[in-house]
């Protein structure tokens, strides 16, 4: 069995509704206090039952306030002339039990048709043989190579999601300017960056938090094999044991550990951050006190978490010996193999997933299209970010290919890196979960 890490819902990751899953600690009731739209066990033939963070208030109602997901699932039931029966998850229902140890419940044992998955769950039920082969579909046919490879288990597709999740370096191009630093592409130009940031007076040159500093792991691990690499050959390796995971990211660990021994990163506070908090963060970044913050795609659109800055902000990939990279994670739709409604389930998911319902997700979430025929204008900040994606430059930090989840388990080693363990340390407990996954 794959190994793979149950996290916690981030708070405050994403306000778009794939990102929910990383994001969300719970969902609310409706506004009358009662949750409508859970359904009980079972269900009608016409009725497709799908389990995610999210609600709706009412499967019939008329609601202005649906998000872009709820909009694409009512195009669905318009043409399939059915009804997508909302089962959702809140901590007040499960407690201590994440969002991903319930879903690896529920479709272990066939409790619903639909779900709404993290990449740590798509991997281990994928691996199971729990999830359906969606590369039948005809929405399938207009993937994104990028979204085949992530979603790709034991050569079938287990998962589809409605967005690409990019993670890069927000700037602060005024303070840039003025301290004579251009923007940095490889590791060695970043912690030159950084040093002249220290020098002019800013403490923190890299605003950060216990969640994403592993994105300057994957850059520099994963750059050159999906930017000129084998992808299939090198991932057949690591799995089978010939190549090991520490090889590739001891350099990004040494980096990582460099900058927080130099103090461009402070590892005590970021060790206890949450996204957008913290020095370094949040206010201080759009104070123009901090030159930069690691972020998703999503909070550079208008009315999100930096999305109205008062100095001009650019948002660039990851410094890699290739040059900047973003770092591309996703979460996805998936199909119970042993659900009650499999096949309607299916042919939902192909209204869900097909063009017309992509591009209206889109262009209301103003994000990356999994569909390589759906592209949507994005704000000027993103360009740098969008432009290296579209040129299929990336690496990416979920790959359900691989035997040991990546996304998960990186993040909780970097927090170790953060209280105090050497690189070493850090690289004999990726060896141990390489070594688990193969049953040794």
């Amino acid at each position: 069995m794959k190994k793979l890490f149950t996290r916690a819902l981030r708070p405050l990751a994403a306000a778009l509704a794939l990102a929910a899953l990383v994001a969300l600690s719970a969902c609310g009731a409706s506004d009358d206090g009662v949750n409508l739209a859970i359904q009980e066990e079972g269900g009608h033939a016409d009725e497709v039952t799908f389990f995610s963070p999210m609600e709706k208030a009412s499967p019939d109602a008329e609601n202005t306030a649906r998000t872009a997901s709820d909009l694409t699932i009512a195009m669905a039931e318009d043409a399939l002339g059915l009804t997508v029966a909302y089962r959702t998850y809140t901590a007040e229902d499960y407690q201590d039990k994440t969002y991903d140890e319930v879903c690896l419940e529920r479709v272990r044992s066939d409790r619903d048709d639909m779900y709404l998955l993290n990449t740590d769950a798509i991997v281990a039920l994928g691996s199971e043989g729990k999830l359906a082969d969606l590369s039948g579909l005809s929405a399938a046919a207009n993937l994104r190579e990028v979204v085949k490879t992530a979603n790709t288990v034991d050569g079938k597709l287990v998962a589809i999601p409605q967005e690409v999740v990019a993670y890069g370096l927000f700037v602060n191009k005024d303070i840039f300017k003025q301290c004579g630093v251009a923007v940095p592409e490889t590791p060695e130009e970043f912690l030159e960056a950084c040093r002249v940031f220290k020098e002019k007076g800013y403490d923190t040159p890299v605003g950060a938090n216990r969640w994403w500093l592993e994105c300057f792991v994957f850059a520099q691990a994963y750059a050159e094999l999906y930017n000129g690499g084998d992808v299939e050959a090198e991932v057949a390796a690591l799995n089978a044991g010939e190549a090991r995971y520490s090889d590739y990211m001891r350099p990004g660990f040494e980096f990582l550990k460099q900058l927080m021994d130099l103090g461009y990163i402070d590892a005590e506070n970021a060790l206890v951050s949450e996204a957008f908090e913290g020095a370094g963060e949040g206010a201080d970044f759009m104070a123009g006190t901090s030159p930069m913050v690691i972020a998703y795609w999503g909070a550079a659109n208008t009315d999100t978490a930096y999305g109205n800055p008062s100095f001009p902000m650019e948002v660039v990939g990851f410094p890699s010996e290739r040059g900047p990279m973003p770092v591309l994670s996703m979460t996805g739709y998936g199909v119970g193999e042993g659900s009650v409604h499999r096949d309607e389930a299916l042919e939902v998911m192909d209204v869900i997933l097909s063009d017309e319902a992509l591009k209206l997700y889109a262009e209301t979430n103003r994000v990356i299209s999994p569909s390589k025929n759906v592209s949507v204008e994005c704000v000027e900040a993103l360009r740098p970010l969008n432009d290296l994606v579209e040129a299929d430059t990336y690496v990416l930090a979920s790959n359900a290919g691989m035997d040991v989840e990546q996304w998960g388990n990186v993040c909780l080693i970097v927090r170790d890196l953060l209280g105090g363990a050497s690189v070493d340390e850090c690289m004999a407990k990726l060896d141990a979960l390489q070594d688990e996954a193969m049953g040794k």
